[in-house]
């Protein structure tokens, strides 16, 4: 697998984390034209639970000191969080279509790979019955806006935040705010904490628990958000946070004790995953350190040895009609609840199961496709290279040599490649496609 051991990949981290905090609270900003005595300008840490947020601080140090490479690529994320700064915000309310309950504050989405077999007709709008079609994409999905509107309220809230710290400027800060507060702290226009009808199969379910996937990544990057802008960004009440925060908690509690909850986090493949990533993101950011654990620690045996064969791949998304896309899902589900457990101390990334699987296996899998040296060998509607990037760049991180070694062929993602601003895991070819 070309990992370093344990050990050594411990010792790593902790001398990273240690430079970290030499460097944010040590190092001076450069000096002036003037021969002034140089100000300190010790950055904030925020207390994110999937982005590593000492090394937040580092980089925002450096892009002071006057780093080239990272000043390019902080231009290319201000050039995507200006393209928000005229949309939004977005509401759940602001919706034609009313849920089952009758409450337009309840979050309402259709199952995107199910078709109608019928004509659509004044008797029967919706075309019904349904036939699933797996990988293929039903557009009348999109016209119901509630998921459509939170992935960009997922988005846009992540992009501003981190185009907030990096450069400073208040607008940035200020619509992130605005956008958060309108979809989960005013009461007027917030979204109920529960996913009681997301991903609802007309004339067949209201609802259904593979629904909760609709959050899935995008929410766990509003958690960062929301603790990026707790650094002092104007914009943010301590109201705000506080209501963030009490909304975070019963949405917890919704996931792990709700009916849909539990049939979720008993799925045996990408959703299973992603449920456990989304719960111990939340629980570590609303201060449930034992929850966020025991879910990383139990994920060793329940998902890694359940969804990972002993050559790396997973059987159940290679299974698939789009099966690189799912190979990589998945991957972003694991390696942020890795992430997680690296914040609250269970390291995910360095077990092995009994019959030798491990995530550094299921990365490397993916290296030969993800660097054009071969073709994806297995089922794949719409290949795409980049899908893989991040994750690469995250078992690199982790001590995997071979995946060190691939990153200077890796596919950039549209939109250029933002890991040293932001590393952390996220599915770079649409997430809108997945269900």
């Amino acid at each position: 697998m070309g990992a370093t051991s344990p050990a050594r990949g411990r010792i790593a981290r902790a001398a990273v984390a240690l430079s970290a905090l030499l460097a944010v609270f040590a190092i001076p900003a450069a000096p002036s034209a003037q021969g002034a005595e140089p100000a300190r300008h010790p950055a904030p840490v925020p207390k994110t639970v999937v982005l590593d947020g000492p090394r937040l601080a580092v980089t925002k140090v450096k892009l002071q000191l006057g780093d080239a490479r990272l000043k390019r690529t902080v231009r290319d994320l201000t050039a995507q969080a200006d393209q928000w700064m005229n949309q939004g915000p977005w509401t759940v309310t602001d919706k034609d279509q009313v849920p089952p309950s009758g409450d337009k504050h309840d979050y309402f989405s259709q199952a995107p790979y199910w078709w109608p077999t019928q004509p659509k007709t004044e008797d029967n709008p919706y075309g019904c019955p349904y036939v699933q079609k797996d990988g293929q994409r039903n557009p009348d999905v999109d016209k119901m806006t509630d998921r459509p509107e939170v992935g960009k309220v997922f988005e846009s809230a992540y992009e501003l935040s981190l185009a907030w710290y990096y450069t400073g400027k208040r607008g940035y800060a200020e619509h992130a705010a605005e956008i958060l507060r309108t979809w989960f702290v005013d009461p007027a226009t917030r979204m109920n904490p529960s996913l009681n009808h997301a991903q609802f199969i007309p004339c067949k379910y209201d609802g259904r628990s593979i629904g909760i996937i609709d959050f899935s990544q995008g929410f766990t990057s509003l958690l960062d958000a929301a603790a990026i802008l707790d650094t002092g960004a104007p914009g943010w009440s301590r109201g705000d946070h506080t209501g963030f925060r009490t909304w975070n908690k019963q949405f917890l509690d919704w996931l792990v004790n709700s009916d849909f909850g539990k049939e979720e986090g008993a799925a045996e493949n990408n959703h299973g995953t992603f449920f456990d990533m989304q719960v111990a993101a939340i629980a570590a950011a609303v201060g449930d350190r034992d929850l966020a654990r025991q879910v990383v620690r139990e994920a060793r045996t329940k998902r890694v040895d359940a969804q990972i064969a002993a050559d790396g791949t997973q059987p159940g998304e290679l299974s698939r009609t789009r099966s690189f896309h799912y190979s990589t899902f998945n991957l972003v589900a694991f390696t942020r609840l890795a992430a997680v457990g690296e914040h609250v101390g269970v390291d995910l990334w360095h077990y092995t199961g009994p019959d030798g699987a491990n995530l550094f296996k299921a990365v490397d899998v993916l290296l030969p496709a993800a660097t054009g040296a071969k073709p994806w060998p297995y089922p794949e509607l719409d290949f795409r290279a980049y899908a893989a990037s991040d994750i690469v760049h995250a078992a690199a991180d982790a001590g995997d040599r071979r995946a060190k070694a691939a990153l200077p062929a890796l596919q950039a993602p549209p939109g250029g490649d933002l890991w040293a601003l932001r590393p952390a895991v996220e599915q770079l070819d649409s997430i809108a496609t997945t269900g």
